[in-house]
């Protein structure tokens, strides 16, 4: 069977002030948007969006979503430097495996993780 699902494309954060958003995805992110309106800002992150959308209210009781990372104690450390809140501080969950959340400053939970035996394919 053939899926229908293609693999991430796009994760949304609910951001009710999206210029203080911006400023601080941007700082995470390590650069600017490539797409900035006042109804939606979008970053490209490894070919994969983060979008930040004013109407919508932030939370942490829908789905996790985890952005991989390189090495995961640095990037909590810049997390935390930045503002944003341990929700669950960095776990081995198995072999070279290491994942953790954050609440960022909006509300909105943000997952990482440090996988070297997944590499995502286009």
């Amino acid at each position: 069977p053939v899926s229908m699902l293609q693999g991430l494309r796009t994760v949304i954060y609910p951001t009710p002030n999206i210029e203080i958003a911006k400023t601080w995805y941007s700082k995470i992110v390590g650069d600017k948007p490539y797409f900035d309106e006042d109804f939606y800002v979008g970053f490209d992150v490894g070919g994969y969006e983060l979008g930040l959308q004013p109407e919508r209210k932030p939370g942490t009781q829908g789905s996790i979503v985890y952005w991989g990372v390189e090495d995961i104690n640095e990037a909590w450390e810049l997390l935390m430097s930045e503002g944003a809140e341990a929700d669950e501080e960095i776990m081995h969950v198995g072999g070279e495996v290491y994942v953790a959340t954050v609440k960022d400053p909006f509300g909105n939970l943000l997952g990482i993780i440090q996988n070297p035996n997944f590499e995502a394919t286009s």
